[in-house]
Parts: C-alpha cells; sequence; structure tokens
C-alpha cells in the first residue's frame, strides 16, 4: 500500500510530524527562530478549539478580558519563585526607539526605557496587580475572568505546536474568598479541560495532580491533562493551578471581609494552548497525513467536483454548488454541518489527495455519472482503505448522504476516539514493583514504551530532587497522579517508603 506521506510513523515519527505539518499546510517557519506562520487550515482548527472551548469557559461563569503584552520587571520581582521559574525565558525589552549607526539599526542609548519590559511569558503578576484594585471587599469575590492572547517563552530547542517561543493560548485568573472556593475551582476548571479534550478534541487523557517539582513556579497545587502520542511519549495538555496566596501575598489582593477584617484572597490560574493541536496531530494522525476529529475541523465535509474540462463542468459544478446549499440546510434540523466545494483549478486527485493529507473528516466526489444518477462518492478519513488496500470511496445517494452526513461525523468523531482510547488504556502498564524493572521496561521498549503506573511515596525536597535526577538519566519525568488510579498498596519504588499513591512515569514532549 503506497501512503501520501513520504516517511511513515514508523520510520522516524519526528520527521513524520513535521512532514504532516508541511503537507497538511499547517504551518511554516516565519523568518523567525522558534515562531511560527500558522496557515488557515490550521489556524482555522485553532479557530474552532477557541469557538468550542469559550463557551464552555463562559459556561461556568468566568468573562473574557485583556491585558497588554509588556509587563514591568519590577512585577515579576515582587514573587521570588514565579520570576526565577521563568527567568531563563523572559523575552525583554529595554529601548524604546532604533537609530542608524555605520549603515545599521541599532538601540538608541538615549531611548533606553527606565524599566525594562518583560514580553508577557504567562499574566499572573500584571493580573494579579489589576485584582488588588479590583478586589476591596468580600462582595466583589470572586473574580472570575480569562484571556485569549499570545504569550512569549524563548526556547532553545523548539518544534512547531509543540513548543515555539510564541504561542496562543487561553489564560484564566481567578480570585476568591475562601481556600475552599479557590481548590474548588481549579478542580472545575481541570474538569472542563478534561472532558473538552475528550467530547471536542477524540483526545483521551488522564487528569490529575503533578508532583511538588513539577509545579507551576509559585502555585501550591498543580493539576495536568495528560495524553499518550501514538510513540508511547506523554504531552502535557493543560494545566490548572491552585495559587493560594503566592501571588495576593506579593501583590497585596486585601479584600475586607464580613467581619470587617482583612484577608488575602486565594487564586488560581489555568490554561491550554496552540500545543493542542500537536497533540491531535501526533494522537490521530496516519501514514496520509492528518485526521481531524469533526468537532474542530474547519471544513467537515469537502465536496469535490470531478470536472474534466468539457461541457458537463457545468452541471457538476452546479449540482455539488446544490448539495452544499443542502447541508447548510440541516442547520435548522440541529445538524450543523461545514461543507465546502473545492473550486480551485487543479486536477480532481490531486485536490482529493489534498484533503486527504489535510484529513477532512468527508471527502466527496462528485463526476458527471453521479450527477446523472443523483449519487455521491463518500470517503471516510478515519477509514481510508478496504482491507485489499484500495481506497475506501462508497457510492450512495445525494439525498441519502444529506440525511446522513450528521450522523456520519458523530461516528468519525467516535471512532477516532475509541482508537486513541484503546492506544491510551494498552499502553500504560501497571504491577512494576521495583526501580531495575522500570529501567528494564524502558530499556526494552524504546521506540514506543508508553507509560509506567508506579506506586509512590510524595517525597518532597532532596530526597524528590534525587528521584528527579535519577529519572533524568533514563530521560524519564513523573507525569501526574490519576484522579482514578487505584490506591496504593505497597512501597515506593523510588525511596522504599510506604506509598500513599499511585503515579504515571513516561518520556515526554
Amino acid at each position: 500500500m503506497k501512503h501520501a506521506l513520504s516517511v511513515t510513523r514508523d520510520q522516524d515519527f519526528a520527521r513524520w510530524y513535521q512532514t504532516v505539518i508541511a503537507e497538511a499546510d499547517m504551518a511554516e517557519e516565519s523568518g523567525v527562530r522558534g515562531c511560527m506562520v500558522i496557515r488557515p487550515w490550521g489556524y482555522g482548527i485553532w479557530e474552532r478549539i477557541q469557538r468550542l472551548l469559550d463557551d464552555r469557559i463562559k459556561a461556568t461563569g468566568h468573562e473574557n478580558c485583556y491585558f497588554p503584552l509588556f509587563i514591568p520587571l519590577s512585577y515579576f520581582e515582587k514573587e521570588a519563585e514565579h520570576v526565577d521559574g521563568f527567568a531563563k525565558e523572559m523575552a525583554v525589552v529595554t529601548h524604546h526607539r532604533l537609530i542608524q549607526m555605520d549603515g545599521r539599526l541599532v538601540p538608541d542609548p538615549a531611548a533606553k526605557l527606565e524599566e525594562p519590559l518583560v514580553v508577557r511569558p504567562t499574566s499572573e503578576t500584571v493580573i494579579g496587580a489589576a485584582f488588588s484594585r479590583w478586589v476591596q471587599s468580600w462582595r466583589d469575590l470572586p473574580v472570575l475572568i480569562n484571556q485569549w492572547a499570545n504569550v512569549v517563552r524563548w526556547e532553545m530547542r523548539t518544534r512547531m505546536f509543540l513548543r515555539t517561543a510564541e504561542f496562543l493560548w487561553q489564560e484564566g485568573h481567578t480570585a476568591h474568598a475562601t481556600e475552599a472556593e479557590a481548590r474548588a475551582e481549579t478542580l472545575k476548571m481541570l474538569e472542563v479541560y478534561r472532558s473538552f479534550a475528550e467530547d471536542c478534541l477524540a483526545l483521551p487523557v488522564v487528569a490529575g495532580e503533578k508532583p511538588e517539582n513539577e509545579r507551576f513556579p509559585g502555585a501550591v497545587a498543580t493539576y495536568s491533562i495528560e495524553a499518550m502520542m501514538q510513540d508511547g511519549k506523554a504531552l502535557q495538555a493543560g494545566t490548572s493551578h491552585f495559587l493560594g496566596t503566592t501571588f495576593s501575598s506579593a501583590q497585596n489582593i486585601r479584600f475586607q471581609n464580613a467581619e470587617g477584617e482583612l484577608e488575602l484572597a486565594q487564586t488560581t490560574s489555568w490554561g491550554v494552548s496552540t500545543r493542542m493541536i500537536g497533540g491531535v496531530i501526533m494522537v490521530h494522525g496516519d501514514d496520509d497525513g492528518l485526521r481531524v476529529p469533526p468537532a474542530i475541523a474547519p471544513w467537515q465535509v469537502v465536496i469535490v467536483p470531478m470536472l474534466r474540462d468539457g461541457p458537463e463542468d457545468a452541471d457538476v459544478m452546479a449540482y455539488a454548488r446544490n448539495l452544499q446549499a443542502d447541508l447548510a440546510k440541516r442547520m435548522a434540523l440541529g445538524e450543523p454541518v461545514r461543507a465546502l466545494v473545492d473550486a480551485k483549478a487543479a486536477k480532481a486527485q490531486t485536490k482529493r489527495w489534498g484533503w486527504v493529507k489535510k484529513g477532512a473528516p468527508l471527502i466527496v466526489e462528485v463526476g458527471p455519472r453521479d450527477v446523472a444518477g443523483g449519487n455521491v462518492a463518500v470517503i471516510r478519513r478515519d477509514r481510508l482503505y478496504q482491507e485489499s488496500g484500495k481506497l475506501a470511496s462508497a457510492i450512495t445517494s445525494r439525498d441519502a448522504f444529506i440525511g446522513e452526513a450528521a450522523a456520519m461525523l458523530e461516528d468519525v468523531q467516535r471512532s477516532l476516539h475509541a482508537d486513541a482510547r484503546q492506544r491510551l488504556e494498552s499502553g500504560i502498564r501497571r504491577g512494576v514493583t521495583g526501580f531495575a524493572e522500570l529501567e528494564a521496561h524502558f530499556a526494552e521498549s524504546e521506540r514506543h514504551p508508553g507509560w509506567v503506573e508506579v506506586q509512590w511515596a510524595k517525597p518532597t525536597g532532596a530526597e524528590l530532587e534525587k528521584v528527579v535526577e535519577r529519572l533524568k538519566t533514563l530521560k524519564l519525568t513523573i507525569r501526574n497522579v490519576a484522579q482514578d488510579a487505584a490506591p496504593a498498596d505497597g512501597a515506593c519504588i523510588f525511596t522504599g517508603a510506604t506509598a500513599v499513591e499511585r503515579i504515571l512515569v513516561a518520556r515526554a514532549y
């Protein structure tokens, strides 16, 4: 069977990933190291993610706002652990003007800023400063806000969508009167992310708390959703942080409680980014390109007219346009189907395989015979080939397809999720009782090792650092403690102490 891509996942997963992005017209290099141009198909997926997730965020009572891209350095200096965590990644503006000198543009020495400005790596500090102005009384709480923005973190090793110097995201920030409310908010938004990933991205994830060494700088507790890629590595797809009074203490977010006493507000933050698109590629892609879950596909149905530069072409185009219009009418029946007619001047076969590589859920071909017979030829991107290896193109009546399109898209969504769920569940090994067994597992399964669940005594401080360094020699990291994990019933494989929970260990992006 000959595939559409020049490299397969088994041959070179990293090169396959980059090839999918290029062949699917998702993104390209920008000329600035670590920054990418997100092309219309890739950005269309991000727009769908934004729209669907934004609705869920607003449904929980949050409002959208926007904060500046530039943050005074002094804001970061107020919270030592936070600034230390981001110091190596900060891009800093020091001058406000350029001048020509010896034929080159250079910063004007006379235009040096009194205080350097950090290009937003995250917004806890600047939003905290606003909260200190907004919150005066218990009646002002809770404050529930979210912003869609871009951030900059200076990365040395970049990979499109997964780790770039500039990326797009949403970041939620809240302030509460009590610790219980803030902790509940943290877990509520973790569940929003978990259900969004599962329902919209068809991305099975494990939700749970991160260990101490993986906490967001300044957080009291960090929770994540972790997804398994087809090469067995983990991808942190979203995080939710309980910040306690760390930032409110540094930024004086105080309120007068009902008894008239001053208290520090309890805060949270949470976010997901364009990294999710990288996860969709690596979970759902195959050796022919991307496969996009219908919920986030810019176009769910792509209609390809089979034009032959003959007199029948006008009838074929009219047939395709009418099919698109009739699919759009399904909106009134509660069955929104986003359909596009690909009218580009290119060979039908070229257009077909272009949409295969982009991962359009349904590709519908119509030619003169279809017009005469009132039919369409439907290709499901999740089931591209027959058992014989031939392309699976099903001929059905036009009217039947219109009536079944929405259900067919739902089935594609379920199919992608089911395949990914099976890989996740079969890719987690349990029952490892010692470090030597853990080491052997990853040595023997170098290419697709999956994850290992182990007993964990929750070490802290220097003892935890020893564990982290020991795992680093194997290129392993501790992911999270799954919310639905079985109770601990043995000894920690790292310290020998009585385990208190079970934690996941994996190689990760």
